[in-house]
């Protein structure tokens, strides 16, 4: 059967997005991914010194996505379909490229963990990330900040005559376009992934890649890759060698026998370097297998555990009694703790692939590791030998230039800013002007002028750009309040934090909206060790919003993450007065917001309500922007009650008291 792709409508209960937060984010990423340092004194050698190159400092530009909520009704995704007769691909280009569903024809099995809802949690880089599926992750340790963002998509001859989807974008954290090349070969069982991710700059890049696939976790899957050794690492932030598959007294290749949340970094054996792969095979021996050529050689399992944390985590994510899923993973570098240089000019190609795999049970779940791997080997080489994909990246690169023809999906509008900016030729992936919209039309004008415009209209200010080429312009641009915060910001993120007080300063003596730049100047006073002038700061800034604020969600938004922002820092300044003022001028919604119910239980607390802030608990509330690792709900209710942590709030992704991440001293 030739191979199809037709576009399609895909219905799943789903919370909405809501509006980006719109204050930059002046705060370094949460480090739950970072490495203690004292953890680094025996790593290999090349490995140390990937895990300490260009480790991501800031989120700037992108802007953080926390307005999603947890109330669910049905809607409608774009999706397109990719079909050949024995392979179903469902792929979603406005949410980051992900393929929602793999599908077996011939025996009708979903090979991939498919999400029954879509439920944006805060696991991204910069927020609003959602399980399930294929997911293309690029840009730093992390989920991509593209989670929930949409793709260009377009159909593109493939190598075999047929026709491929190709998904491309601009990646704003490190300056970088990519692309995803998708196509099924005519009687293929395997779907086939070209990437290649480019440096058209004269510097060199930082590069980060893994593809993360969800797999069901049921009691008899277990996850086989080349490997006798595995870098294991938890939420306690250690990096340890471990050997595979028995460790602690368990055989952590089986996805629900470990306790928490943990990572399995495979040391991929030298003989499979060449085709590096990973298989989730169920207790019949079924399963899916990704394979890939060298480049990308990394190879992980993710397991939420079978504790209390981690099986809340999974209800959270998806929809409670519908089965809880693992992660087998493929990256550039051994471990996602890893950046990998890009040259300036060059560029990383690869080919994965995608497919069934079936291998004799009685092997893949007998008690000698080397002959379970071995049996996986063995069904692999039969279906997907390594020369078939080496030969497929090949004849695949003849094809990565080629202009892309109809159009499925549109992305965003700043890769073309950059490309004109820049004047690169990208073939293959075109950043077309027409794709410009408003959250670039200032930053047009600036490069074309010399001149960055005032708003037509009041609002909160726009996304910023922080690339050096961007803070250049800015420096030389007419000094007006608006520039003098953008140029701020530029500076604040190259490290220049005493020029970036002085811009937002200078803009402050004449600006008409003062509460951007005071909140600005709030962040640098917190994390320069003087929490009294950060609470003056923000007090006032919020003062400020309250008065200038209008209708609409942009500013309902701003009102919202400044309140958020001031009421924490104040609460920490020891002035629950000032922060019960900014409670008392918050919209009656945004106080029902989980974010506001905890604060209103801390602000409680602080005034001498003890009982109160506890009925606040007890009565319930969901905390829709919980961030990965966060403990602030178990860290408040001990400060509330000796009672033992309701099972609610229970997320906590590592065990206490200096214990291991699989339970044990």
């Amino acid at each position: 059967m030739a191979t199809t792709v037709r576009r399609a409508l895909l219905t799943l209960p789903a919370a909405p997005l809501g509006p980006d937060n719109p204050l930059p984010a002046l705060r370094a990423p949460d480090g739950v991914h970072a490495l203690d340092e004292r953890a680094r004194h025996g790593l290999p050698r090349d490995m140390a010194r990937q895990i300490g190159y260009e480790p991501l400092r800031s989120l700037l530009p992108v802007p953080i996505r926390d307005g999603y909520g947890r109330e669910r009704a049905e809607r409608e995704f774009d999706a397109v379909v990719i079909e050949n007769g024995l392979l179903r691909v469902t792929v979603l280009p406005a949410l980051g490229g992900r393929i929602h569903s793999l599908v077996h024809l011939p025996t009708g099995r979903e090979l991939l963990y498919r999400n029954p809802v879509f439920q944006p949690a805060n696991f991204a880089l910069n927020g609003a990330w959602f399980a399930g599926g294929i997911e293309w992750n690029i840009g730093a340790t992390g989920h991509t900040a593209l989670s929930c963002a949409p793709l260009h998509a377009a159909l593109v001859p493939a190598p075999d005559g047929g026709v491929m989807v190709r998904l491309w974008e601009w990646e704003r954290l490190r300056d970088l376009p990519f692309q995803v090349d998708l196509w099924l070969p005519a009687d293929s069982e395997f779907l086939h992934v070209g990437v290649r991710v480019r440096n058209p700059h004269e510097r060199p890049a930082p590069v980060y890649w893994w593809s993360n696939t969800a797999v069901p976790e049921g009691p008899g899957t277990r996850v086989l890759a080349p490997a006798d050794e595995a870098w294991h690492f938890g939420y306690e932030r250690s990096l340890r060698r471990i050997p595979v598959p028995e460790w602690e007294g368990g055989d952590r290749t089986y996805p629900t026998r470990s306790t928490y949340p943990a990572d399995f970094f495979y040391e991929v054996r030298d003989a499979d370097a060449g085709r590096p792969w990973i298989a989730s095979l169920d207790a019949d021996g079924h399963g899916l297998v990704q394979a890939s050529t060298a480049r990308l050689r990394g190879r992980k399992l993710f397991v939420w555990g079978a504790g209390a944390g981690g099986r809340r985590w999974q209800e959270w994510l998806t929809e409670p009694g519908t089965g809880g899923y693992a992660e087998i993973q493929a990256g550039l570098a051994r471990t996602q703790l890893e950046h990998v240089r890009l040259e300036p000019g060059a560029e990383f190609s690869w080919l994965e692939a995608y497919g069934p795999l079936s291998a004799d049970p009685a092997r893949v779940h007998g008690p000698a590791w080397a002959d379970a791997r071995g049996a996986a080997t063995e069904a692999l080489d039969a279906v997907l030998p390594a020369e078939a994909l080496d030969t497929a990246h090949k004849a695949w690169r003849g094809c990565a230039d080629t202009a892309p023809g109809e159009r499925l999906a549109t992305g965003s509008g700043w890769g073309a800013l950059e490309v004109l900016c820049g004047g690169f030729d990208l073939p293959g992936t075109p950043f077309e002007e027409s794709t410009l919209g408003p959250a670039q039309e200032p930053w047009l004008t600036l490069w074309r002028t010399g001149v960055l415009p005032a708003p037509r209209k009041a609002a909160p200010p726009g996304e910023a750009l922080v690339a050096a080429h961007w803070r250049d312009m800015l420096e030389t641009a007419p000094a007006d309040p608006l520039t003098e915060y953008h140029l701020g910001v530029a500076q604040w993120h190259a490290g220049d934090t005493a020029q970036a007080v002085r811009s937002w300063e200078r803009g402050l003596s004449l600006a008409p909206s003062r509460w951007p730049l005071l909140r600005c100047l709030a962040v640098a006073d917190a994390l320069a060790g003087d929490p009294a002038r950060a609470a003056d700061r923000y007090a006032e800034a919020f003062a400020d919003l309250a008065e200038e604020s209008r209708g609409g969600e942009h500013w309902t938004a701003a009102e919202s993450a400044l309140g958020r922002e001031a009421m924490t820092a104040l609460l920490a300044a020891g002035r629950p007065a000032a922060a019960r003022e900014v409670w008392e001028r918050l919209r009656p919604a945004s106080r029902e917001q989980g974010r506001f119910r905890l604060l209103a239980a801390r602000l409680l607390a602080a005034e001498g309500h003890v009982g109160a802030a506890r009925r606040l608990f007890e009565d319930g509330f969901e905390l829709a922007d919980l961030r990965e690792g966060e403990e602030v709900l178990s860290e408040v209710w001990a400060a509330l009650s000796d009672a033992a942590l309701p099972p609610a709030y229970d997320f906590r992704m590592r065990p206490p008291g200096g214990r291991d991440a699989d339970g044990t001293h």
